[in-house]
């Protein structure tokens, strides 16, 4: 389900940097370390689209990227600055939740939030935290659990089930795979879904 295209748009240090909201809007919000730039560069069908760094915890940025799906109409993906990497400044994490808390808040353009967990750590304390947070205040979450490939199958879904009885969460998550490529399909229908009913 490889996208007609995908660019990058802006990047935002500030609320007041945020680009006026227009199109729809996907967020990415997951730990320094659980493969989101990967995964927005799978979905987009991209390398390098969203920069992966050999350093978690070096985006301090919220990104915007214009994807152009297969059908449908276009879309913004925005890559939230990852938390909970113990290497960075705990000063500096503190600096970025505003920045996050002021976007996840009051953007009306943004229709749901892919909540990434990593599958050989399962929920840590920063997801039970913000699942419930952004349930409360009516955002759509999509669950998906990175780097799928780490686990043999049989083991995969007993994972999957577990982060979704944590959570507290009413769709199952999906496995996902940025180096063997699956998943991608299964979520681009679940945020396709997200979009149009929030539509």
């Amino acid at each position: 389900m490889r996208p007609r295209s995908a660019s990058f748009v802006i990047s935002a240090a500030r609320p007041d940097d945020f680009p006026p909201p227009g199109l729809p809007e996907v967020a990415f919000a997951g730990r320094s370390n659980v493969g989101k730039s990967s995964l927005i560069n799978a979905l987009a069908g991209v390398d390098g689209l969203a920069r992966t760094s050999r350093t978690p915890g070096r985006t301090r940025l919220i990104n915007w990227f214009k994807i152009e799906p297969v059908k449908g109409p276009p879309l913004h993906f925005v890559d939230l600055p990852g938390y909970g990497y113990a290497q960075v400044d705990r000063d500096m994490r503190a600096s970025w939740r505003p920045l996050i808390e002021s976007y996840l808040g009051e953007r009306p353009a943004l229709k749901a939030v892919a909540l990434l967990v990593d599958i050989r750590r399962g929920a840590e304390d920063e997801e039970l935290d913000f699942a419930p947070w952004l349930i409360d205040r009516g955002i759509t979450v999509i669950p998906v659990i990175t780097k799928a490939d780490k686990l043999g199958k049989a083991q995969r879904l007993p994972v999957a089930m577990k982060v979704k009885r944590d959570l507290g969460l009413k769709k199952e998550p999906v496995l996902f795979s940025a180096s063997e490529g699956f998943g991608i399909d299964e979520l681009w229908r679940a945020i396709l879904r997200a979009v149009e009913t929030t539509a």
